[in-house]
């Protein structure tokens, strides 16, 4: 087909794809005739403006971090740290700003001042920064760690004021030790285990539901920490929570509990013990929901073990 039939792409996908096609036909014949001259004028000049467009999204993340690093108190001074925060979040969604965020000290900023700041708006924008920032940048995740990020964010799990701090710090805990071994090694030894309890035991039915998953998935993904959890009665806590009123959230602790007690026999044993009543309490909970399919199937996959 001629160059004049093919329609030129208008997302940074396209464009690599487009790269990507011309070197190859270019290997194929040899010949770097075959980009028309109209083709190669229009692929330079978006790739200038992509890269240019990288730039500028650079200098404005320096910008607002400018901007975080100054002492303005003011009401004013509080709204515009506020929206730096909020476009930070949006630029750092593409990992090589949140490694640039990184290098240019953002990080450092988040965990020694605004996580701790008296604000609570600014204490949950910093949260959510560092775990958008550390969602799969082992170089994010690194910094975040050797800066403490783990205790900072386990103390506001456990102890802050306002629940969107704590929702926002379980969320950046989780970007830190999920498929993270040396956050996870350092969530262990914080007990971290037991600060994602205290959080299924607070009436806060999002960071429930949130905690009880963030557990379910440690189970599943690092089935040898389920010695550990069994010693510090993991299992006897998650029963105890199943005979608070019925919610969503009894869904994920039969989850958790289902992962506890897959392929570990103390854990079968330890649901079996006479003085929880576990069976009695699953048979009753199933006639409460029998209409209700989804929270069925999971009473009925642990009740399997009894």
């Amino acid at each position: 087909m001629a160059d004049g039939g093919r329609q030129h792409p208008h997302s940074l996908q396209g464009l690599l794809h487009l790269a990507i096609e011309a070197g190859t036909e270019s290997g194929e014949t040899q010949q770097t005739a075959q980009m028309t001259e109209e083709r190669r004028q229009w692929l330079q000049e978006a790739m200038n403006s992509a890269f240019s467009g990288q730039a500028d999204e650079v200098q404005q993340m320096k910008e607002c971090l400018k901007e975080l690093s100054s002492e303005t108190s003011d009401e004013v001074g509080e709204e515009r740290k506020e929206r730096a925060l909020e476009l930070l979040a949006d630029f750092c969604e593409n990992l090589d700003n949140a490694s640039d965020f990184c290098k240019l000290g953002g990080m450092d900023l988040m965990l020694n001042r605004y996580l701790s700041c008296p604000e609570a708006e600014l204490r949950w924008r910093a949260a959510d920064l560092i775990g958008i920032c550390s969602q799969n940048v082992p170089f994010v995740q690194e910094r975040a760690l050797s800066l403490g990020a783990v205790s900072k964010l386990l103390k506001l799990l456990d102890l802050d004021s306002s629940d969107t701090v704590r929702i926002k710090a379980l969320f950046a805990i989780s970007c830190l030790v999920r498929e993270q071994e040396t956050g996870l090694a350092e969530f262990v030894t914080l007990d971290g285990f037991s600060v994602l309890m205290r959080a299924m035991q607070t009436d806060i039915l999002k960071l429930k539901i949130k905690s009880a998953f963030l557990l379910q998935n440690l189970l599943i993904s690092h089935p040898e920490h389920k010695i550990t959890l069994c010693s510090m009665g993991m299992i006897q806590q998650l029963i105890s929570l199943l005979r608070t009123e019925h919610s969503p959230f009894h869904e994920h602790v039969l989850s958790a509990l289902c992962s506890m007690a897959t392929d570990f026999p103390q854990g079968i044993a330890e649901c079996r013990a006479p003085e929880l009543a576990f069976e009695d309490l699953l048979k009753k909970r199933c006639q409460l929901v029998q209409k209700q399919e989804e929270y069925q199937v999971k009473a009925s996959y642990i009740h399997w073990y009894l």
